[in-house]
Parts: structure tokens; C-alpha cells; sequence
């Protein structure tokens, strides 16, 4: 991995990229809705990814999970309906750590070699591959037909008569038979059954799992006696370890360049501080990037659990969501990013991901535009990675009521179903975005523009971060709670970003602190020849301490000015 490279991930959601059926069903079956597969990556697809400004790619969902699809004729199990979360299933019910979701392939007994080669596209793409590692629960009929041969499939020595042992994978109910508070028998001919019932995946260790609970999943015991005072059990290592062990060491030898690991502040530091390093021993260049909301727990999952990079949710894409909505001040991200103090290089940024909902949805910001300068701010404001979601350059609405995933703003992990941008933008696998409309393209344009300059300009990439909202606190002609101003600096080269969250073109008076002038070193001038690099358009500032520089920007605009000192 290039240390000067910012990373820019595009996450996909696997099944629905490829799906061209624009007339889906409500709750439609794979035979009614279609299913996008992983042919449909094809090497132009790839290319116009990172033409977008990517470096990598993330494809969600793309291991077995349980699903109501019916494989039998393959020789995989089915699953029973009434713990299966839509037609399709979710992608984090894993049902085989050791294979390819069948939904995904054009040749299902050969789904493994299309993974491959999908990777090998994706690498001559000039793309890295990511892809979900999910260590904290399973299926609740886990069971692996293609785990290699010596492997002990999940669960097979566990004595069920013990609610916990450090020798079993999974936690029991000794006696019981699961009785959740939901129907257990749905479309199906018999309930479902499962006796002993064991721990559900969001720690709940009674037989009476609800619809609010993972009622899909059950828990994975990594050593921890939850209900015995959390007791750590670790030593001699838990036979789970040595399992997940196994499990990344397959993956990472199929050449995937990073595991972003699902919940991962629910699986014991300790884990991950035995498992990550024996891993990178194995593929020093793998990335491991945990999805975590507890800040207490940052630094020790950075740390010691050796993580590359954390979720930024609850701290920076939360703020902005607010700055972008009107109920937070723009002041906001200053203590964001302090609050942080000396990781936010370690933090993944994003304002979409597969979990939230659309920013163009009636739920978010209702209007894509909107969301530009928290873009900017996002993805220009330090060297660490950013992350978009597929269909968000285009202003995905996720307004669909698809199935099992209701009209609530995201796009559906659940069901079968096509995204209406990326249907647009694929125009049967031309890519040529020909069914965009005006207003998708031009967002697209802004969207590649902004991510493209990540690698384009050191200054973001690797250069130095000065923020200017404390000197412009009750501003003349400047509007601390609708807009962010800061600066980014490597070598002869200054960016000058000003990102205005109003619904009004501004003119702004922005003040440049004496501190600026020496962290960054830059010469004072009553006059400096500035580019837009958004426009290309050519202006004068001046860059003095003692008086203010005269800006304007467009409405839900960002300016970012490039001067050669």
C-alpha cells in the first residue's frame, strides 16, 4: 500500500449492482426480481469506479449468507423462512465462512472461481478489494459444506448441556427450546426448531429472542462468560480464536486487500490484538478497518487491537449530518475533530454507508446537493480514508418500500431488488450514464471532482490541516454555524477551502490567524493568483494576519482554492 495514497473506498452492495429488472416486485423472489451477480463487475464497470477517484472497493455481502432462495439441486441446505430477514437474506447472517453466496454467481458451482476472478479484475482495475468479515455472530443454521478439509465446522464439539465453556463456539440455553416472540413458522410447512436454543447475535441469552432483537443470528463465544460477571476465559486461546483465525488467513489468500470487520467492538480486543498481527505476518499489506461507535473504546481497538482504521460515525459523520440538516452549527466539526486528538488520521469518514440512511432521502437532507460541502469537508479535511456508497454520486434516494426493508431511507440489504441510479448509470452494462438525468450527471461531475482531487493534490493526501473557524468566531461577513473554513498545505502548495452549508450564495470575509501563517508557513501577500479547482476559474486573494480574505461561494457550495506560494 502506497503510504502517500489517501484511500478512497467505494462500497457496493454486491447483489444489487448488476441487477438491470427496473420493475421489481414488492418482496419479490430472485425469479420475479433478478439478482445482480459478479460477472456484472466487468473490467469497464471497474475503470469507471476509479475514474469516479476510487482506490478501492468494497463488495458487500459477498460471502454465503442464509437466504430464502432455494439451492438445494447445488447441495446447499436450505435455510428456514421464518429466521431468514427477507427473500434474500441478510448478507450479515453468515451461514459458511468458507463460500461465495450462490445469488452472486452465474455458474453456482463454480462461484468460487468467479470471486476470483473478480478480484483479478478488480486489481487490474488499478483497484484494491475489500471485503466483509463478519466475527461476531451467525446464522442461526450455520453450517459450513465447504470449510477445507481438517477444518471442525463452527459449533460440531460444543457440549450444549453448558451455557458457556471457553471450548464451545457458540452459548446455550441448556434444556430449552427457543421460543421467540415471533412467527416461527412462516411460509414454511413445520416451525422452525432449534433445541437447545443458543445466545442471539446482539447478546441476548434467553430462548425468547424478539423482532426488534438479531433474531437471525446467534451469538459467537470468543471467551467472555456474559452472564457470570463478564469472566475473560482466554487462556489457554478459545478454540473460536483459532476458527476466525483460520477464516481470515482463506480469505486473505484469495489476494482481497482488506477485511472491514462487521461490529467489531463486540468481539474482545483481545482477539483482535492475537488475530490481526498473525494475519499481517501472513499479508503485511492487508487492511482491517473496524466498524465501531464507542469512542471510549477508539484508541484501544486502534492500539491494541492493532486495527488500520475505524468507523467516524458517531463523532464526524453524525455532526455533519446535523450541520447539513440545520440542526447543528458548523462549529461543531472543529470539536469534532479535536475530540479525536491525534487519531483522526485512523478514521474512516463517509456520510453513506449500506447501515444510514440516503442523504437525498425525505429522511436526511432530502436533496443531494445539499451534502456537497460536507463532502468537501469529509473527504478533503485530512489524510484518512473516505468512503461513498454506490449510487450516492448520483443522488440515490433509497425511497423504495422493496420488502422486508421497509420505505425508511436506505437501500435494501434484505431484498431483491435494482437501484435506480446505478440502473441509470450502467444502461445495460455500457456505463455510459446515459439514462441519467441532467441533475445526476452534474452531481456525479461534482462528486468526481472532489474525490479525484484526493490523489490529485498532496496537500490533501499528505499535507498539513490548519482549521480557521476560532479566528472567525461572531466573523464580520462570516457565518461560523453555515460555514467551515480551513486550510491544507504541502510544500509551495496552500488549498484555501471555504464549504457553505447555507441555502444562500455567500460573500465571505474569512480571517487567516498569525498561528496560520507560521504552522504552515506561508509568505503574507497583499496578492496571490488562486485556481478553483472546481471550476478551473482563476482568482486574486490576498493572505495576510491582519486583514480578511474576500471569498465568494455558491449556495450548498464549496470553494477550494489552490495557490503556489
Amino acid at each position: 500500500m502506497d503510504g502517500n495514497q489517501k484511500i478512497i473506498i467505494y462500497q457496493v452492495f454486491t447483489r444489487l449492482f448488476g441487477n438491470d429488472n427496473h420493475r421489481c416486485a414488492y418482496n419479490g423472489d430472485i425469479e420475479t426480481n433478478g439478482c445482480g451477480k459478479m460477472a456484472d463487475f466487468t473490467s469497464k464497470a471497474l475503470k469507471e469506479i476509479k475514474k469516479l477517484g476510487a482506490t478501492h472497493i468494497w463488495y458487500t455481502g459477498v460471502i454465503e449468507h442464509a437466504t430464502q432462495t432455494d439451492y438445494r439441486k447445488y447441495g446447499i441446505r436450505p435455510d428456514h423462512p421464518a429466521i431468514v430477514k427477507g427473500k434474500a437474506g441478510s448478507p450479515y447472517a453468515i451461514k459458511d465462512y468458507y463460500d461465495i453466496d450462490p445469488d452472486l454467481a452465474n455458474d453456482v458451482p463454480g462461484r468460487m472461481r468467479e470471486f476470483e476472478n473478480l478480484i483479478r479484475r478488480t486489481h487490474q482495475a488499478g483497484l484494491k478489494a475489500i471485503i466483509d468479515f463478519v466475527p461476531n455472530h451467525v446464522a442461526r443454521q450455520y453450517r459450513s459444506d465447504r470449510c477445507p478439509e481438517g477444518v471442525k465446522d463452527l459449533g460440531a464439539t460444543d457440549n450444549q448441556n453448558l451455557p458457556f465453556s471457553p471450548d464451545n463456539n457458540f452459548y446455550y440455553i441448556p434444556h430449552t427450546e427457543l421460543q421467540a416472540q415471533f412467527d416461527m413458522k412462516g411460509p414454511a410447512a413445520e416451525p422452525y426448531r432449534e433445541f437447545p436454543a443458543k445466545a442471539t447475535g446482539n447478546n441476548r441469552f434467553d430462548a425468547t429472542p424478539n423482532t426488534n432483537d438479531w433474531y437471525e443470528t446467534v451469538k459467537l463465544n470468543y471467551g467472555i462468560d456474559y452472564q457470570n460477571g463478564n469472566a475473560c476465559h482466554f487462556f489457554p486461546v478459545p478454540d473460536t480464536w483459532h476458527k476466525m483465525l483460520d477464516i481470515l488467513l482463506f480469505w486473505a489468500s484469495k489476494n482481497i486487500d482488506g477485511f472491514r470487520c462487521d461490529m467489531a467492538e463486540m468481539v474482545p480486543v483481545e482477539f483482535w490484538e492475537w488475530t490481526i498481527p498473525q494475519v499481517k505476518r501472513a499479508y503485511p499489506d492487508i487492511l482491517f478497518i473496524a466498524e465501531v461507535y464507542n469512542p471510549q473504546e477508539y484508541r484501544n481497538y486502534l492500539s491494541r487491537g492493532k486495527f488500520d482504521y475505524l468507523y467516524d460515525k458517531v463523532g464526524l459523520y453524525d455532526t455533519l449530518r446535523g450541520v447539513v440538516c440545520g440542526y447543528t452549527s458548523a462549529t461543531a466539526i472543529t470539536r469534532c475533530w479535536q475530540s479525536l486528538d491525534g487519531i483522526e488520521k485512523r478514521m474512516l469518514n463517509f456520510l453513506e454507508n449500506h447501515d444510514e440512511q440516503r442523504v437525498a432521502s425525505d429522511y436526511f437532507a432530502g436533496d443531494p446537493c445539499k451534502a456537497i460541502p460536507a463532502l468537501a469537508v469529509s473527504a478533503c479535511m485530512n489524510t484518512n480514508p473516505m468512503m461513498i456508497y454506490f449510487g450516492q454520486e448520483y443522488g440515490e434516494k433509497g425511497m423504495d418500500c422493496e420488502g422486508f426493508s421497509g420505505r425508511d431511507g436506505r437501500t435494501t440489504i434484505f431484498d431483491y431488488w435494482c437501484v435506480d441510479t446505478i440502473w441509470r448509470w450502467r444502461n445495460g452494462g455500457k456505463f455510459d450514464g446515459k439514462k441519467l438525468t441532467a441533475e445526476q450527471k452534474r452531481l456525479y461531475d461534482t462528486y468526481r471532482k472532489i474525490l479525484t482531487l484526493c490523489n490529485k493534490e498532496k496537500a490533501i493526501s499528505d499535507g498539513l490541516f490548519f482549521d480557521l473557524m476560532y479566528a472567525n468566531q461572531n466573523g464580520w461577513r462570516f457565518n461560523e454555524h453555515k460555514q467551515y473554513a480551513f486550510m491544507r498545505k504541502y510544500r509551495g502548495e496552500l488549498l484555501f477551502v471555504v464549504a457553505n452549508f447555507d441555502g444562500q450564495p455567500i460573500s465571505v470575509a474569512v480571517n487567516i490567524p498569525p498561528h496560520a501563517f507560521d504552522f504552515l508557513s506561508i509568505p503574507q501577500a497583499e496578492s496571490y493568483q488562486a485556481t478553483d479547482l472546481l471550476t478551473g476559474l482563476e482568482e486574486t486573494v490576498s493572505l495576510l494576519p491582519y486583514k480578511a480574505t474576500n471569498l465568494s461561494v455558491e449556495k450548498y457550495g464549496v470553494k477550494i482554492l489552490k495557490i503556489t506560494l
